[in-house]
């Protein structure tokens, strides 16, 4: 009914009827009726072309089409949102806010914790500790990459992701103990950015030595902007001005090109 009434409205409003019998507005006020009969028809064009595009992309592309069409059509108004939230997004590369990602991905962080729980294997609770953290529930991440590593204490993927979850939640002693493990089994891990992270923990420490000394040779190995300007801010702590100086010059160096 909802969709009939919309193409009515659509239709009446392309003949040049439904505006100017249109009544929302205060009565006697010509201004403000045309003003909510023009919103009318412009939310019922939306909508219109909403229902259209999700129909269509559900009917291409969606393995539970016939279900999902059936919803769009007789769920109205919400069907078309419906299906837009919960199937046309989740498949798409998409950042939404934590919120609407765990609105959008609350069937797949559930099949995650099946596996996980059925299979038992660290991979799964990997997979179901990085969706977790994606959806910024960083203390049920950390619960899944314990499971993890008390299966596999090696699991690069488990301890690198623990120790990102530690950081979030301020905890830096074990992000360093997680992180120096990393370091220990693949110095290059994810082409440096466990490196990198490392070296931030270190600062966020206070281990101003430890710090430099590791930043030097990061960037032995990798030219990250943040690792000079890191480097630079522990030359300022030792007040070695002049090395702080020119690792901040090279960092503008390379960021010029």
């Amino acid at each position: 009914m909802w969709f009939l009434l919309h193409c009515y409205v659509l239709l009446q409003s392309w003949n040049g009827e439904y505006a100017g019998d249109y009544d929302a507005g205060p009565a006697g006020d010509p201004l403000l009726q045309g003003l909510f009969a023009g919103l009318a028809w412009l939310g019922s064009l939306l909508y219109f072309a909403l229902l259209i595009w999700m129909a269509v992309e559900c009917v291409q592309h969606d393995p539970d089409r016939w279900l999902w069409l059936w919803i769009i059509l007789l769920f109205q108004p919400l069907g078309a949102a419906i299906y837009f939230f919960a199937r046309w997004l989740p498949g798409r590369q998409v950042r939404l806010p934590a919120g609407l990602r765990r609105f959008t991905r609350g069937r797949e962080l559930s099949r995650l914790e099946i596996s996980a729980r059925q299979i038992g294997n660290p991979y799964q609770f990997v997979q179901w500790g990085d969706a977790l953290r994606d959806v910024r529930k960083f203390a049920a991440a950390g619960d899944a990459y314990a499971e993890a590593l008390s299966r596999e204490p090696e699991n690069l993927q488990a301890l690198w992701g623990a120790s990102l979850v530690h950081l979030r939640l301020g905890q830096l002693e074990p992000a360093e103990e997680r992180l120096r493990k990393v370091l220990a089994l693949d110095p290059k891990y994810k082409f440096g950015d466990a490196s990198l992270e490392f070296g931030r923990t270190l600062c966020l420490r206070g281990s101003t030595d430890e710090a430099i000394a590791h930043f030097e040779q990061h960037l032995n190995r990798w030219r990250h902007p943040e690792a000079l300007y890191l480097l630079a801010e522990q030359y300022v702590r030792r007040n070695e001005i002049d090395k702080a100086r020119q690792r901040l010059q090279e960092m503008l160096m390379d960021i010029d090109g």
